[in-house]
């Protein structure tokens, strides 16, 4: 049942510092950032997290022992069930595939119920995430469905808590705000806000490329294609029915590469850690800022806390995988390799560790062989059949070594061999071990199916 009184906790959501950036090249502008990941469910969105709830249980939608349910990117979703959870809701949030794993753990940590969907569909399509959240809420008793891209309570937040405070922050002195757009929220409420009390405030579009919001911004026209990014959280493929576009006076499509690299330049040089849509924004907001002739006072947002995406944006391993980060090019099946040793990236053992070792690290990184590496050079591999072999007769069996359960008889293949060669090798259910020189010297890597199929998917046009 919701608690009688309001928790301390909710005290906390808003009032977010601004902090200027001063290590990365401006131009003539003085460039703020408004730290979202400071509030409690780190980021932007618990403050419609808390307004939505609240106006719900105000007009009676929300009832006692009632059911809260969205379509969420994941942050709205976190923003809901921190303050539905307090509050005694249950909670059941539907989230597109490509959300960050740390997104999803946090929800269910929560106590969130988190469907997953399919993120290559569009709307109208029953797997879309919002399409499926609607019909969520109309089978379960008792739902709310939060419904963010079209509640008034959305934008109202933004007016009422996010822009004020920019505005007594900068002293009554501002003159461009970058903003992204996903349900539109931000946006609309700090346009009405603003709109009042600073007409001549220019709002600058920060939006992913693929997202069809910065040529409906440039054009007038609404996109019935649109592409595929994997920023999270802002970017769409309709015109949110809250949106409010009327004072954006530019507007940019930001590449994914571009994204990642602001974000992870922001985290080196200010020591400011955000999440991908926080990359995007500043993307944005220093192409603009780059562009004057004449000082201006410019803000934007850090949305959410990096500490979400610390298994993407600032994995290197999944940044080369998604061909976001380049790595040196050799022109043969190094290439190919997910987790290069020379890079220091290769998960090993010595033929000294325990099998215990192994398996915790076979365990951590979810693989299910390990090269082992004496002296920098390929001794054998350890693969989890081997292991499981010698414990499954005796569980103290995990405390012998290594060196004692490897495979030694290792097939290779030289970076020079063939494609054909190689997929001969993972055909025979072999991970392809890749390494030249006399007695292995020169190991480089292992490659696996998914490595293959990465390679694939990167020569696709």
């Amino acid at each position: 049942m919701p608690s009688p009184s309001k928790p301390a906790l909710f005290a906390l959501i808003g009032n977010t510092p601004l902090v200027e950036v001063t290590r990365i090249d401006t131009g003539p502008c003085q460039l703020f950032l408004k730290l979202e990941s400071q509030n409690p469910g780190g980021s932007i969105k618990d403050r419609i997290g808390l307004a939505m709830i609240e106006a719900a249980e105000a007009d009676g939608r929300l009832q006692p022992g009632g059911v809260v349910v969205e379509a969420t990117a994941g942050n709205t979703g976190l923003g809901l069930a921190l303050v539905a959870r307090v509050k005694g809701y249950r909670v059941v949030l539907v989230v597109p595939d490509k959300m960050s794993t740390e997104k999803i753990l946090h929800l269910k940590a929560l106590g969130a119920e988190v469907h997953l969907t399919r993120s290559d569909v569009a709307k109208g399509h029953p797997d879309y995430y919002q399409d499926y959240a609607a019909r969520l809420a109309h089978e379960l008793p008792g739902a709310f469905f939060t419904d963010q891209f079209n509640n008034p309570a959305n934008p109202l937040a933004h007016e009422t808590t996010t822009a004020p405070e920019i505005w007594a922050q900068c002293g009554h002195q501002l003159d461009a705000i970058v903003v992204g757009v996903g349900s539109s929220g931000t946006l609309t409420g700090l346009t009405r806000f603003f709109r009042k009390v600073q007409p001549a405030l220019e709002f600058v579009l920060a939006d992913p490329q693929g997202s069809i919001l910065a040529e409906y911004v440039k054009t007038g026209r609404v996109s019935e294609t649109s592409g595929s990014w994997a920023v999270e959280g802002i970017g769409e493929d309709f015109i949110p029915a809250i949106a409010d576009f009327s004072g954006v006076r530019q507007a940019y499509s930001i590449s994914d590469e571009e994204s990642f690299t602001c974000a992870r330049t922001l985290l080196r040089e200010e020591g400011i850690l955000g999440g991908s849509s926080t990359g995007t924004l500043l993307a944005a907001a220093l192409r603009y800022c780059r562009a004057q002739t004449t000082p201006k006072r410019v803000v934007s947002f850090v949305c959410d806390t990096g500490t979400r995406y610390l298994s993407k944006l600032y994995n290197d391993a999944w940044m080369i995988d998604q061909g976001l980060l380049q790595r040196p090019a050799f022109g043969d099946l190094r290439d190919l390799i997910g987790r290069r040793f020379d890079e220091g990236d290769v998960i090993s053992v010595a033929s000294s560790d325990t099998l215990m070792t192994a398996f915790n690290r076979m365990r951590s990184a979810d693989l299910s062989q390990l090269p082992v590496i004496d002296d920098g050079r390929l001794a054998g591999i350890l693969d989890e059949s081997d292991l499981l072999l010698h414990v499954s007769a005796d569980p103290a069996g995990f405390h012998s070594l290594v060196g004692g359960t490897m495979t030694t008889r290792i097939e290779t293949l030289a970076p020079d061999a063939s494609l054909q060669m190689l997929r001969d090798t993972l055909d025979r259910g072999l991970a392809a071990i890749v390494a030249d020189g006399t007695d292995n010297t020169r190991f480089y890597g292992l490659i696996t199916r998914f490595d293959l199929l990465n390679h694939l998917r990167r020569t696709l046009p």
